[in-house]
């Protein structure tokens, strides 16, 4: 699982998105009103979005390795690390799950969803050889403490309170990430309702999610503007 998980992280942007191509099929529908779906879908990934967020206006972890190659320089336990040791991939497939069910497709749920589950642990397997090997012990004791998945909540209150957010570094981090799955939800349900209502019979549906676009695309090129400017 480690090889696995070693392999998927170098590689994970290049086979992830082969995975996303099953939305692109028309399948088999679970419910018949695909809106309701989106909606369902659209609250499910907010919560990820949302466990991301805090995590990282909380604090700053570095994401994505060194050289795609799992790498940490310091075994970061605070804000959301001290409930739960991995809430950026816990949020990640919060966000997965919710395009998934937004998408109202059986077989992305039957074959898709479970591929980033397993994906996920395996490269959690791999980041956890590497962090035990590197930090030993202290490592050791912290697995002990903080589940690896299943964030705990006991005194996530005081750790909220006690930590100043930082709302720039989220938006410098992860401006992209909300716009995302957030029109990947739009393209997905406007796509179902032309498939299964017809242009005609949905059109003022499909035009009014294709214009809900549009505040998404400005409010991406305001914070990568201010990203790149160094105003954040």
């Amino acid at each position: 699982m480690i090889k696995i998980g070693n392999f998927l992280f170098q590689y994970r942007n290049g086979l992830f998105p082969f995975a996303y191509g099953i939305l692109l099929l028309d399948q088999s529908r679970m419910w018949n009103n695909d809106l309701v779906a989106a909606l369902v879908g659209f609250m499910v990934a907010m919560s990820g979005q949302v466990v991301r967020g805090v995590t990282i206006g909380l604090v700053y972890i570095i994401r994505g390795g060194r050289n795609r190659q799992v790498y940490a320089d310091s075994l970061v336990t605070e804000g959301v690390f001290n409930h739960c040791r991995n809430p950026l991939y816990l949020g990640n497939f919060l966000m997965i799950a919710g395009v998934a069910i937004a998408a109202n497709s059986i077989l992305f749920l039957a074959i898709g969803l479970p591929f980033f589950l397993f994906a996920y642990f395996c490269i959690i397997a791999a980041e956890e050889n590497y962090l035990e090997g590197k930090f030993g012990q202290e490592y050791v004791e912290y697995c002990k403490r903080v589940n690896r998945f299943i964030p705990n909540f006991s005194g996530i209150g005081n750790t909220l309170q006690g930590s100043e957010f930082n709302w720039k570094r989220l938006i410098a981090k992860d401006y992209g990430t909300m716009l995302y799955w957030s029109a990947g939800i739009i393209c997905i349900a406007a796509k179902n309702v032309w498939l299964h209502t017809g242009y005609d019979a949905g059109r003022q549906i499909i035009w009014t999610l294709g214009l809900s676009l549009i505040p998404l695309l400005i409010a991406y090129a305001i914070a990568r503007y201010m990203k790149k400017s160094g105003r954040i």
